[in-house]
């Protein structure tokens, strides 16, 4: 048995600890080998030392996320214990990807997300695919703020391609920023999760972060800069070839799409698609599938993404067996 005190100094307890001690009871029931146990000003943790190395990591981040942000909620501690499926020797500061707003700690929350976030790092163009709520927008717009945070690049462009989804756009009021906000809704609200009201508002007004639809994309050079193509599988050949081209000096690109939604009229093949095929042994270019298990949303989204996988495949296998008999 070995044993660790930490000294507080300068913390005030009942916030950092939790109310009734809750955010240290939260720290325990994660270690149940471990005794951790506070007194006075000090934490002491009792133990094998492997795993009292691993608390003790785990409260310098809870202290430094104090530090930051100046409160510390049993949300903020599950945030850094529960990271789905990853070893906590890894899951440490490294995987937090940004700070956001009120102390929201984001980081990626399953294996695939962490793959993304492996692969962004690794090259300068990803398509990151995958079903509704699996995140990968969100933590595709996490590394664009991490980029501009640590001054990796010069500004934000995020772009999608304006297809309506059964609705007419036309029939919307305002001009077309204002029918076109709608359709990039989700994008704002990751960034406001991210970046601070003020800021954000001044990055817009300045075009450090830059939201528009994908025609605007023709004739430039993107270059210093973090760009996500979101709803890809909505894309024509020549719109996702234009938007390829477009790649400059220090430029980052995160392309994200659902295969399984496209809303581009019938036989109007997608170019995320032919993109994939074309590019798939391309040097440089990561891509990750995301699936139903990296849902995040309501646990019942999960499930539907299930039950529509399932239905897709017994439609394949029907055409399959169709397709015998009729070559028999």
């Amino acid at each position: 048995m070995v044993e660790k005190v930490i000294t507080l100094e300068n913390i005030p307890l009942p916030e950092f600890l939790g109310a009734a001690n809750e955010n240290i009871r939260q720290l325990s029931q994660a270690f149940p080998q471990s005794k951790i146990i506070s007194r006075g000003n000090e934490i002491r943790i009792q133990g094998g030392a492997p795993e009292i190395l691993r608390i003790n990591d785990v409260i310098n981040l809870l202290l430094e996320h104090f530090d930051r942000f100046g409160h510390l909620t049993p949300e903020n501690v599950k945030d850094y214990l529960d990271v789905e499926g990853i070893p906590f020797a890894e899951a440490s500061r490294d995987q937090v990807i940004v700070f956001g707003n009120k102390g929201l700690v984001i980081k990626p929350k399953s294996p695939n997300q962490r793959k993304l976030v492996e692969a962004a790092v690794k090259n300068d163009l990803v398509f990151a695919l995958g079903p509704a709520g699996t995140g990968k927008t969100y933590i595709a717009v996490a590394l664009a703020v991490r980029a501009l945070k640590n001054r990796e690049v010069k500004r934000i462009i995020i772009t999608r391609p304006a297809v309506e989804a059964g609705e007419n756009l036309g029939f919307l009021p305002g001009d077309l920023q204002e029918k076109l906000d709608p359709y990039l809704r989700p994008i704002y609200d990751a960034l406001q999760d991210m970046v601070p009201p003020e800021k954000l508002k001044y990055y817009q007004e300045t075009r450090v972060i830059e939201i528009a639809p994908l025609a605007y994309m023709r004739g430039r050079t993107l270059h210093d800069a973090f760009v996500l193509l979101d709803e890809a599988q909505n894309t024509t050949s020549e719109q996702i070839k234009m938007f390829l081209t477009r790649m400059g000096p220090n430029s980052k690109v995160i392309i994200t799409g659902d295969q399984t939604q496209v809303d581009l009229p019938v036989r109007q093949k997608s170019g995320l698609s032919e993109a994939l095929r074309i590019l798939n042994d391309v040097k440089g270019i990561g891509i990750v599938n995301l699936s139903g298990k990296d849902v995040i949303r309501h646990k019942l989204v999960k499930a539907i993404i299930e039950a529509y996988e399932k239905n897709q495949e017994e439609k394949d296998q029907q055409r399959h067996e169709s397709s015998g008999r009729k070559n028999f």
